[in-house]
């Protein structure tokens, strides 16, 4: 599992594609709160912080905005620290337009 490895975080944010019962006790047992809202083919609903799940908005415009430069969206840089400069430029510009 890819959040394995990371830090416990207060809340971890997913769309309905995450919520499994799997993650949720993952996350649960880590101490953090799942914020995932129910799949619809789900038998037994969880329940949810709808307000937290809000937020989660902010963060995919985010991700939206620095995939619209083409060298951020295809990864054409092979080192981490140039791929991660060039977000940075992107975040830059993107905040002063």
């Amino acid at each position: 599992m890819l959040l394995a490895p990371l830090p416990p975080a207060r809340s971890c944010a997913g769309d309905t594609a995450y919520d499994s019962d799997g993650l949720r006790q993952f996350l649960l047992e880590r101490g953090t709160k799942p914020v995932i809202p129910n799949n619809p083919t789900r038998k037994r609903f969880h329940a949810f912080d709808a307000e937290a799940y809000k937020q989660r908005n902010l963060i995919e415009r985010m991700f939206c905005r620095l995939k619209d430069w083409r060298r951020v969206a295809t990864r054409y840089d092979k080192l981490a620290a140039n791929f991660a400069a060039t977000v940075a430029i992107a975040a830059a510009i993107i905040w002063w337009t």
